[in-house]
């Protein structure tokens, strides 16, 4: 039994992660930043592989940019709908969404530089 009474219903878990595997290929399909967002993950969670770097705050890194992405496009889309026109506020909450992206992209690349760049320059180095 689950906190809320409930027993655990696969059906149910599974019709969920197919939302979410559709708000995936939405992003996808409509989000440059978002596609750019994907192919630099798996380039670096590559990387990390090839050379041997550890893995975990690789894909954290990677995971925090691309979950932003996602709130940041379900955000903007909430904010359309509510607000067609635009308003002071809808572009705060637009520019607030994008700054978060923004940050955790800053992370991410010194989480490559701590994490990669001392792997690649040993690759390199033949030791």
């Amino acid at each position: 039994m689950r906190s809320d009474g409930s027993a655990w219903n696969a059906r149910r878990w599974w019709r969920s992660a197919g939302y979410a595997w559709a708000g995936i290929r939405h992003a996808y399909r409509t989000q440059a930043n978002f596609r750019i967002e994907c192919w630099a993950a798996l380039l670096a969670l590559g990387a990390a592989g090839i050379l041997r770097a550890p893995l975990a705050p690789v894909a954290l890194a990677c995971a925090l940019v691309l979950s932003l992405e996602l709130v940041n496009t379900a955000l903007e889309a909430a904010v359309d709908l509510v607000s067609p026109e635009r308003h002071p506020l809808a572009k705060v909450a637009k520019d607030a969404a994008a700054a978060a992206v923004l940050i955790a992209s800053a992370g991410a690349l010194l989480v490559a530089a701590g994490t990669l760049l001392p792997a690649l320059l040993e690759f390199l180095s033949g030791t």
